[in-house]
């Protein structure tokens, strides 16, 4: 073991000595060089490839496409004024379509450094990785990279080049307080003066902040000086103000330990007893408590199998010790416990609270899994800003490679979980369903590279929701043997209940224990105190009520009927497509005194006749994925630019021009959106550039739906009539 494992191993079980913390940013603007510059700073790489080396980027698709895939874990130690730090590092993805590594990311960390270019200043991608964050209660501070090109390409005055700072600032301050939550708005706003804001170039490996330029005597007009002068002085600038001592310097001045952290993060994302002995071991992060550990990632190594990657929130795991997986619902024993240093995993004999590490022996562990001593409340579900929208069948070349790939596909699953894997064993179809097209196609690229494996892919199917657009007639529905009757009807869901389980302030849950804070969160939305009581389950944005009263056999099925109901919102009558935004309603039912004629053979037969034959006078309706873009082009193309957006049924939100560019906000469906990237270059010559800045469902135009429902139920081999 080498000096600083030693030093690591010493440090994690010093939670005030700890940080972890995420790097992350829109696409290109340079997290992948900066993480090579802090790794090479801690020692662990060579500085000579610091910033070449990708050292963080392990896949080969990573390095040709020069794009951060997967997120990345490594544990440092830092020294500041002759103390040790450990930071635990975790490097996310910027292109949207790997946005679920930046959410799963967000889970295992205390604090974050938000990339800007400063060029391009505050892009799409820098605002969803903000809210990601701040929707996980992650601190940010802000660096500013690539100044060099401001000097260099732009050719900024210091004053010029302040003004820029401060443009960026102001609007990055001005996304925490619309996204951050109350409490956070202005405690987390980030500030020159105080060091919470540092700029440089990863790329030239250095930095600046306030404070360090005030403690070495440095400023900006030396750094220009630097650039201007002949013999490439400006690389002397990576002793005198080297990026990873700036850097970490801010990391440890700005970002909280986690016994700070997790007080204020704990409520937030885990919601059984705070009272409790777990609640208090998780809130202090307690290492001699009861473990409690959740897996962010999954990652596949030859020798050991299934790793979970992941942030431990309280007690100690030891090799060999028995844990519980509280989502798989098994008890099993941990192999190995280790820490992550790259792609190097460093095996150790115990890991303790507030550190980010990897076990081993959790066989069949997801993403999301909350691991802990004995079974206990599992942490909130991880949330993922956009859902999958595009989906493409996949085959093994070979017949005989099926197996494998079924195997392969299930792995896949695990190590991304924004990609949605449908393995039907009947039919043999295999469906992979993911954000846009460039998701599908390198999982495909990995698939044939990493794995070896020869596969093909059908076309990209786009993935719809189904809903009612007004309340329907009451309905009643018989079981098969006509013993019970069930009385339904259905409406469309209120758009504040929809936006609050959106974004997680009601979980999707059945109500039980927490019934309380849900009625609470109900009446802040302007639901009564009644009909809030009603409410039983919530359901991937879709809502069961109970209206009955005083049925004495219904706490014995009930249970099955809010079962039969997830079955329906997983597939709808339209098209068996998923069901949003709806609101099911129970307001009777005449039960058989024999629970022999009652169970669930029984019931969701029923469940299911009662919400189709509700949903026929409720003008059910076809819901697309839309997703707003924002393209820029030089302006000399802004016409050829409009006029694609309207050949694909987009809607033009908003036009500026920054000198010779032209920056477009569109709302285009995704069905429309197949080739999008080439049909955009080949009309701007390949100068045009677009970014996903939302996405959401909205209503099809009538006119296009019935064909739209008919090719599907083709594809899905239902018969024509629903």
């Amino acid at each position: 073991m080498d000096k600083t494992e030693e030093i690591v191993i010493k440090l994690m079980g010093i939670p005030e000595k700890i940080r972890n913390i995420a790097i992350a940013a829109h696409i290109d603007h340079g997290k992948t060089t900066f993480s090579d510059n802090l790794l090479a700073g801690a020692g662990m790489m060579s500085e000579k490839i610091a910033g070449s080396a990708r050292a963080l980027d392990f896949h080969e698709d990573e390095q040709t496409r020069g794009i951060t895939i997967d997120a990345a874990n490594v544990s440092m130690v830092h020294k500041i004024e002759e103390e040790d730090y450990l930071i635990n590092l975790i490097d996310t993805p910027g292109h949207v379509d790997f946005g679920g590594d930046v959410t799963r990311a967000m889970r295992a960390v205390d604090g974050c450094i938000v990339l800007v270019c400063a060029s391009e200043g505050v892009m799409p991608q820098t605002e969803t990785v903000l809210r990601q964050a701040l929707r996980e209660r992650v601190k940010p501070v802000l660096f500013i990279n690539k100044v060099d090109r401001l000097i260099r390409e732009v050719k900024l005055t210091p004053e010029q080049m302040q003004e820029r700072f401060i443009k960026i600032i102001s609007k990055v301050n001005e996304l925490i307080r619309n996204l951050a939550e109350e409490e956070f708005r202005n405690k987390w706003q980030v500030n020159v003066q105080d060091g919470s804001v540092a700029f440089g170039s990863a790329f030239h490996k250095w930095a600046l902040s306030v404070p360090y330029m005030k403690k070495k005597g440095i400023s900006f007009k030396d750094i220009i000086e630097a650039y201007n002068s002949v013999d490439d002085k400006y690389k002397e600038l990576a002793k005198k103000s080297p990026l990873h001592k700036v850097v970490l310097n801010m990391v440890i001045k700005h970002h909280p330990s986690p016994d700070i952290a997790q007080p204020y993060r704990i409520p937030k994302i885990w919601h059984g007893e705070l009272d409790s002995k777990v609640g208090q071991d998780l809130v202090h992060c307690s290492k001699s408590g009861e473990p409690a550990f959740i897996c962010t990632k999954v990652v596949f190594d030859k020798n050991a199998g299934e790793i979970a990657a992941g942030r431990l929130f309280s007690g100690t795991l030891k090799q060999g010790d028995p844990v519980y997986m509280n989502l798989a619902k098994r008890k099993i024993n941990l192999q190995q416990v280790s820490i992550y240093k790259g792609a190097r995993r460093v095996q150790l004999s115990s890991v303790s609270a507030g550190n980010i590490v990897g076990l081993v022996g959790l066989k069949g562990v997801n993403a999301g899994e909350t691991v802990s001593g004995e079974p206990i409340e599992p942490f909130e579900s991880i949330k993922h800003i956009f859902d999958p929208v595009v989906t493409k069948s996949i085959e093994a070349t070979k017949p005989g490679d099926l197996p494998r790939l079924v195997e392969v596909l299930r792995q896949i699953a695990k190590e991304d979980p924004s990609i949605k894997i449908e393995i039907n064993e009947e039919t043999g179809e295999n469906l992979m369903s993911g954000m846009g097209e460039l998701h599908l196609e390198i999982i495909e690229n990995r698939i044939k590279t990493e794995k070896n494996l020869q596969v093909k892919t059908g076309s990209p199917i786009i993935v719809y929701r189904e809903a009612v657009t007004k309340p329907s007639l009451e309905v009643q529905a018989r079981t098969p043997n006509g013993h019970n009757i069930l009385f339904f009807s259905i409406e469309p869901l209120e758009e504040e209940v929809y936006k609050a389980i959106e974004s997680g302030d009601i979980p999707e849950e059945r109500l039980k224990k927490r019934a309380e804070q849900t009625w609470k969160k109900l009446s802040e939305l302007g639901v009564s105190n009644e009909e809030a009581r009603q409410y039983k389950e919530t359901y991937k944005g879709n809502v069961f009520q109970d209206r009955t009263r005083g049925i004495v056999l219904l706490g014995e099925i009930i249970d099955s009927i809010m079962d039969g109901w997830k079955l329906i919102i997983d597939a709808g009558p339209l098209a068996k497509e998923p069901m949003m935004k709806t609101k099911v309603i129970l307001h009777d039912a005449k039960i058989h005194v024999d629970h022999m004629h009652r169970g669930p053979a029984q019931v969701y037969p029923a469940v299911r006749a009662g919400v189709h034959d509700s949903m026929k006078t409720a003008a059910a309706s076809l819901l697309e994925p839309v997703q707003t873009q924002r393209i820029e082009s030089p302006v000399s193309f802004m016409g050829t630019v409009t006029q694609l957006i309207g050949s694909k049924r987009g809607e033009l939100l908003d036009v500026q021009q920054e000198a010779e560019t032209v920056i477009i906000k569109a709302k285009i469906p995704v069905s429309e959106m197949i080739g999008w990237s080439n049909d955009l270059r080949s009309a701007t010559e390949g100068r045009g550039v677009s970014s996903l800045i939302d996405q959401e469902f909205q209503k099809m135009p009538a006119e296009l739906q019935p064909n739209v429902i008919k090719r599907i139920r083709q594809r899905k081999g239902l018969s024509e009539n629903q």
